[in-house]
């Protein structure tokens, strides 16, 4: 029987490096919440490289361009006083006053606006720089989807991702985002607005030192979090050590099996195939939603 959701939960799927299983934990929590009557859209916050869609026949609503300004020099106005240069903080404009050669280096500019306001000649205009999209999209349930996903050669995929999650559907009662790995700017602004966090490790030396520093950072934002173990079996038992030493919730365990990375790798979802997987997933699921289930809608 399906819980009452008070509000808009969102719900970060995260881990501390590639390859743990996140998508994969996305993914089916995404697929067994929806085959029990809630509505859930799904956003693939992994703008680098999302994939998350690739499991699922969507069709695409609509698309939308997301940019920032970059400065344009004029060189007629320039006085070469590298004013400019020295407000940047990303090295994006490079300047040799004895040569009068100035140029912005759109690939570095975060579009902060500080060298045009650095400037007192009003020599600074700006212009439109792409940075990625946006995409909606919906299946033949009209169940929704939406990805961000960065153009080629983006120094970061933070303003992407941002507003990702600031598109998301108001009316949505779960909302799950796939996050980036690792826990640097990209992984930030993604958990920043959710409501929950559930870290993705595997029982590996590896897998545990990524851990602790997830936890780490999650415990500076003050979020809540629990973990889920993927290929449970495989390595030995420090990261449950870990978890009990750091009082750490372990929502569920993933079984290492051949048969879960096969089916992944044809691009099908595990909880279509074994009801026994999908009922212990939809358990731990609930159980995280009725300790949790007082979010609200907040971009």
């Amino acid at each position: 029987m399906k819980i009452p959701v008070a509000g808009m939960i969102k719900i970060a799927i995260a881990s501390g490096k590639g390859g743990t299983g996140k998508t994969f934990v996305a993914v089916n929590m995404v697929y067994v919440l929806r085959q029990n009557g809630y509505r859930v859209l799904l956003v693939d916050c992994d703008a680098e490289a999302p994939n998350s869609l690739l499991f699922f026949k969507t069709r695409m609503v609509s698309q939308t361009e997301i940019s920032h300004l970059v400065p344009v020099i004029d060189t007629e106005k320039c006085t070469f006083c590298s004013k400019c240069h020295d407000y940047c903080n990303y090295n994006a404009i490079l300047i040799l006053p004895p040569a009068k050669f100035i140029k912005v280096i759109e690939d570095l500019c975060h579009g902060c606006g500080a060298c045009s306001v650095a400037c007192s000649y009003n020599a600074i205009s700006g212009k439109a720089f792409s940075l990625g999209m946006v995409t909606q999209l919906a299946d033949n349930q009209n169940n929704r989807f939406s990805e961000a996903r960065m153009n080629t050669g983006i120094m970061s995929p933070v303003p992407v991702i941002k507003a990702a999650i600031k598109h998301i559907y108001p009316d949505e009662e779960i909302v799950i985002l796939d996050s980036p790995p690792g826990t640097s700017c990209p992984f930030i602004q993604t958990v920043a607005t959710a409501d929950y966090v559930v870290l993705v490790t595997e029982p590996t030396p590896f897998g545990l030192s990524d851990l602790r520093n997830s936890v780490e950072t999650l415990r500076k934002m003050g979020k809540k979090f629990g973990v889920v173990v993927n290929r449970a079996g495989l390595g030995n038992s420090e990261v449950y050590s870990y978890l009990k030493n750091e009082t750490i919730k372990l929502l569920f365990e993933i079984p290492f099996k051949k048969e879960y990375s096969r089916l992944s790798s044809e691009g099908r979802i595990v909880a279509m195939e074994d009801r026994k997987f999908a009922d212990n997933l939809l358990m731990a699921t609930e159980i995280l939603i009725s300790d949790n289930g007082t979010g609200s809608y907040k971009r």
